[in-house]
Order: structure tokens, then C-alpha cells, then sequence
């Protein structure tokens, strides 16, 4: 991709803009971490408020991946035509609008479309975050600077977790209502922020110099990846990473309520993952090197398996283990498995954008899968016990389909 900037004799690479750039992409990303998690640690009031029992609870959490799945591939298409700067600012507006919507719903019905609209901003932050900085940031700089955008997300989540009930519940006098207007202005902020950093000439010059580079078909492409064995079977990986991922982000501090917490306490138990998914993503992918990646992502899905059965102790030294574990895993298992697929023979970086887009579009099946299926499980069973299991036997999946991962590399390589 270094070429596709440097049609006009410009070279980003060399410009301290681009670390400006970096800290917008990373502020959408926040944005997007924070959003997602907004309803997690309200999902007893909002449930008692609008009526809502755990599977329908269950569905609305996992209402935006549903859009996701449909809109990614053609959000990202939309977004080599508009350029990443008018596509991240659209991003922002669509989170904005759907967490405004969330504070106006009175029913299962509007919470889960005004969840669903975030699907169609979420796409825009996942495909445009490596985009942007593949056009920025070259060699050893560009996994440095991959790592720290992968963070954001992580401590919006944080954010949301640990201060939504401690915090921003008893400054609104206990109306999530309000919580969910608070959050909305926050977001528009970071999108005047976004607005102000890419007004610089060097940021208009890269988007030109991009809208002047020559693409292949985009049909082409995907016909071209869909069909090798190793790029399948990472597809199939990515859907259970975010099945464990996303299951997790939306239940955990119920997960924890139900074994006695309060819901501050509960908020708090549930960012220590947080915390420990920020240190993932800033150390794992640096040590992860080609031939290691997949022993590294055996271990992680060895982690998620690990966590869940923990989480079936009482409080104590075994369930902050789980904590610990779960955090390790989710922090790096999906960059490892990005850097995985894009390793792969006839994947490379000219077809990075489509590839990352059906990688995204796959994973929030998984997306989907486990906010609803945790619910669901829970609502049947009575407790959180069944589901933990089922994460846990999704775990075992994701080491089965990495041992047909490491078999293809050797037919390969």
C-alpha cells in the first residue's frame, strides 16, 4: 500500500501529521468500545424500565451486529470512494445517532433498531482504522502504531464498565436515560476533534493521492480470497473470537451480579479484563512473529476456554484469574488473527481492504451468536452456569480449526 500515497510526490510517512491522524483514528475507536458497552452495565434498569426479558435483552445486544454482517463489505467498498476521512466522520454521526436513539426508546422494538443504526457506523471505524493507518504509517511504525489504536476500544469499554453506574448514574440521578445523552455529546465532541485533524492540506493530499491510485474489481478480489482453503478457515476463527468476545463485553457485569455483586462493584470486577486486554494489545502483537503467531493464538484460545470455566467459582482468587485470563485473550486474539489472514498467500496488502472487510462481516456472526445465545442459554437454564459451558466449548473450536490453520500452512509452506 506504501505506493498509493505517493502519486504526488508526497510521502505521508515522513509527516508528524500522521500522529495526529493516529489520535483521531484512536478516538474513533474509543467511540466505538464505549458505545458498544453502554447498555451492559444497565441491563437490569433498562430491563425493569421497558419490560424486557434476558432473551430480548439478549437480542437487542446483539442488534448491531446484525446490520454489521450485512453492511461491512459494502460500507467498506463505500469507503475507498469516499475516502477514509469523510468515511470515519460519517462513522462518528451514525454512533452518535443510534446512542441518542437509545435514550428516546420505550419499548423491545425501538431499543433494538436504535442499537441496530450503530451497525452501520461500526463497519466505518473497523475497516477504516487499518485503512487509515496503512496509508500513514509504513514498516515496524505501522504495527507500532496498530497496536495503539487496538487499545481504544478496549478502554472505552473500560470507560463504560467502571464508571457508567459508580459515576455517571448518580450525576444523572439514576436515569440511564440521561447517561445515554451524555455518552451521545461525548461522541460528537470526538467528531469535531476528527474534523479538526484531518482539515490539514497533508490530510486532503493523501486523500487525493488515494482516490487517484487504480483498483482492481472488488468482486475479483473476493471471489479470488473466498475460495482459498486457509483464508476460510480464518473466517470460521474470527466468528468464534467475536462469539466469546462480544458475549462477554455485553454480560460479564451480569455474569458478576449474579454471584452477589452490586451493580458499582460489579462494573469495577468487570474492567479489570479491560485492563489487562490494553497490555495484550500492546505487547502480544509486538512478539507475535510470523512463525509464532499461531502458537501465540493457541495459547490465547486456550485462555478463553480457561476463563470460562473459571467464571463458575464464587468470588475470589479463581474468579479474578478468570478476569485476568479472559483480558490476555481478548486483547490480542483478533489482531493476531488479522495479521494471520493478511500473511496468507493471495491475501497480501493490494487486497487487504476487501479481505478485512469479510473478515469483519464473518465475525459479527459470532457477534451476534453470543450476546443472544448467553441470553437465551440463561433465560432456559436459570443461571449464567450453561453458557459459560458453551463459551468454554467454543474455545475447543477455535484450537481444532487452528490445528486445520496449521495444517494448510504446511501444505504451503
Amino acid at each position: 500500500m506504501a505506493g498509493e500515497a505517493n502519486i504526488s510526490g508526497f510521502k505521508p510517512f515522513n509527516s508528524p501529521v500522521r500522529w495526529a491522524v493516529l489520535a483521531g483514528v484512536w478516538l474513533s475507536y474509543y467511540c466505538f468500545g464505549l458505545t458498544i458497552v453502554t447498555l451492559a452495565p444497565l441491563v437490569a434498569e433498562i430491563s425493569a424500565d421497558l419490560g424486557l426479558s434476558r432473551s430480548q435483552m439478549g437480542s437487542v445486544l446483539g442488534a448491531w451486529q446484525l446490520v454489521y454482517i450485512g453492511s461491512a463489505i459494502p460500507l467498506g467498498i463505500f469507503l475507498d470512494k469516499i475516502g477514509v476521512r469523510r468515511g470515519i466522520l460519517f462513522a462518528f454521526v451514525m454512533i452518535a445517532i443510534s446512542v441518542v436513539l437509545r435514550s428516546q426508546a420505550n419499548g423491545f422494538a425501538s431499543l433494538f433498531l436504535a442499537v441496530a443504526v450503530f451497525g452501520l457506523g461500526g463497519p466505518l471505524v473497523s475497516v477504516g482504522a487499518p485503512k487509515t493507518i496503512s496509508l500513514w504509517f509504513e514498516g515496524r511504525q505501522r504495527g507500532t502504531a496498530m497496536g495503539i489504536y487496538m487499545t481504544a476500544p478496549t478502554l472505552g469499554s473500560m470507560t463504560g464498565l467502571s464508571l457508567t453506574n459508580s459515576l455517571f448514574m448518580p450525576i444523572m440521578d439514576g436515569d440511564w436515560r440521561s447517561v445515554m445523552l451524555l455518552y451521545a455529546v461525548f461522541i460528537g465532541a470526538a467528531s469535531i476533534v476528527w474534523l479538526l485533524i484531518t482539515a490539514h492540506p497533508d490530510c486532503k493530499q493523501v486523500e487525493r493521492d488515494h482516490a487517484e491510485t487504480p483498483r482492481g474489481s472488488q468482486y475479483e478480489n473476493f471471489k479470488r480470497l473466498i475460495r482459498i482453503p486457509a483464508f476460510q478457515i480464518v473466517l470460521a476463527m474470527s466468528i468464534g473470537i467475536f462469539f466469546c468476545n462480544h458475549g462477554m463485553n455485553n454480560w460479564l457485569p451480569e455474569i458478576l451480579r449474579s454471584k452477589g455483586l452490586n451493580a458499582v462493584d460489579a462494573g469495577y470486577m468487570a474492567s479489570i479484563p479491560v485492563v489487562f486486554s490494553v497490555l495484550s494489545s500492546l505487547a502480544i502483537p509486538r512478539l507475535a512473529l510470523p512463525k509464532r503467531r499461531i502458537w501465540i493464538l493457541a495459547v490465547l484460545f486456550a485462555g478463553f476456554g480457561a476463563s470460562s470455566l473459571l467464571l463458575q467459582a464464587e468470588q475470589g482468587p479463581l474468579l479474578t484469574s478468570a478476569l485476568v485470563a479472559q483480558g490476555l485473550a481478548r486483547g490480542s486474539a483478533m489482531t493476531l488473527s488479522i495479521l494471520v489472514l493478511l500473511d496468507i498467500p493471495g491475501v497480501g496488502s493490494e487486497r487487504a481492504g476487501v479481505a478485512g472487510g469479510m473478515f469483519f462481516s464473518a465475525a459479527e456472526f459470532g457477534g451476534v451468536g453470543g450476546p443472544v445465545s448467553i441470553g437465551i442459554v440463561s433465560d432456559m437454564t436459570g443461571d449464567f452456569a450453561a453458557s459459560l459451558y458453551v463459551l468454554t466449548g467454543v474455545s475447543v473450536v477455535l484450537l481444532l480449526l487452528l490445528a486445520a490453520l496449521r495444517i494448510q500452512q504446511n501444505k504451503i509452506g
